[in-house]
């Protein structure tokens, strides 16, 4: 049963490069889950910076901004798979159900979430997830915005319950709040 662990923290707080240094860690075969779509120029930048960051050290990438079980699944032979992140994937949820006349409820949300959740569980190594902490800050002024951060705040929580270790960043610097 593999090791899973949670890295959360705010905007620009070094998650991304911590959780890529604790995956390299790691001897074996290395995954990469991406869950973001390219939106617009700026996004594409930032992905190819995060693309070079991994070059030449022995990644595999796969882009899923959906079905992070069937992802997971197609992984879990890996040594060591990074999803990066949860909170881009929440938001393409968001987007699909919005696509589909549906909606999510936290329920939906822990639902997929421990799904997610078991396919991770059946991968040989340890699979790092990234997250974002967004309910630190004021609460959203708009409706979306407000269900936004509650989906993945309940996600958040679901992930943290069940992980074996949970780091907060704060400005750089790790901060561990969980270990097994």
């Amino acid at each position: 049963m593999a090791r899973v662990v949670l890295i959360t923290g705010g905007a620009r707080s070094g998650k991304s490069e911590y959780a890529q240094k604790m995956a390299e860690r790691v001897s074996g075969r290395r995954m990469f889950i991406a869950t973001c779509e390219v939106s617009d120029k700026e996004l594409q930048e930032r992905i190819t910076r995060h693309k070079e960051a991994r070059e030449g050290k022995g990644w595999q990438t796969i882009e899923e901004p959906v079905d992070l079980r069937r992802a997971l699944d197609q992984a879990h032979e890996y040594e060591v798979i990074l999803v990066d992140c949860l909170t881009l994937w929440i938001n393409n949820l968001m987007s699909q159900a919005t696509d589909k006349a549906t909606s999510l409820t936290e329920e939906d949300i822990c639902d997929l979430c421990l799904d997610v959740l078991g396919g991770a569980r059946t991968a040989v190594g340890t699979v790092i997830f990234v997250t974002n902490e967004v309910g630190m800050g004021i609460v959203p002024d708009n409706e979306l915005a407000r269900r936004y951060r509650d989906l993945l705040g309940r996600c958040n929580q679901v992930f943290a319950s069940k992980a074996d270790e949970v780091v907060l960043m704060v400005s750089g610097i790790p901060v561990h709040i969980k270990h097994s």
